[in-house]
């Protein structure tokens, strides 16, 4: 199922035709380094594959989108939509081959822009590890705000939409780590 299309990319469910392209860049330095809890063996790739390819776009649960280039349908990488509790977190992984060309922040833009409108009210929260600058950059670009560093998830948080509550919230568990 094809959720949205842009100038250059197809944003879809995920198909078993991905699983050696997922499978290569899950498993290279560039694209790993910064990844939590990824499956990277090619079973687990494509159960998960096979688990997401009836996934709808909603705020019912977990979502994984394949980006896909939308001349040739060839995979470029993944973002996982988590709503959780009136936030939507979004966790993006995108190969290496494709990296410095956009993708990114064209399907970010997207999709953000998307869910804002089917779920006005909802915050989003994305999270970082400390050193991926890019990630940080890409975050910024998009229009999220620096939450801080959370040493309780050993992660920087960004946000956009958020409350005053909710960055309030973030300001104090990041300031307990500075203490």
């Amino acid at each position: 199922m094809t959720f949205m299309e842009t100038e250059r990319l197809r944003l879809r469910s995920p198909a078993a035709k991905d699983a050696e392209i997922m499978f290569d860049y899950r498993n290279n330095e560039l694209c790993a380094r910064y990844q939590r809890g990824q499956t990277r063996d090619f079973a687990g790739i494509s159960a998960l594959l096979c688990r997401h390819r009836d996934d709808t776009l909603s705020v019912d649960a977990d979502t994984l989108v394949a980006v896909a280039l939308k001349d040739s349908d060839e995979m470029v990488g993944e973002i996982v939509v988590m709503p959780r509790d009136g936030a939507i977190s979004l966790g993006y992984t995108f190969s290496y081959r494709h990296h410095r060309k956009g993708f990114a922040f064209e399907a970010l833009c997207a999709l953000i822009a998307a869910l804002h409108e089917a779920y006005p009210d909802w915050e989003f929260i994305s999270f970082t590890e400390q050193e991926n600058f890019p990630s940080m950059a890409l975050l910024k670009k998009l229009g999220y705000q620096d939450l801080g560093y959370l040493p309780s998830m050993e992660s920087h948080a960004f946000g956009k939409w958020v409350t005053p509550t909710t960055a309030a919230e973030f300001a104090r568990a990041a300031a307990k780590g500075v203490e």
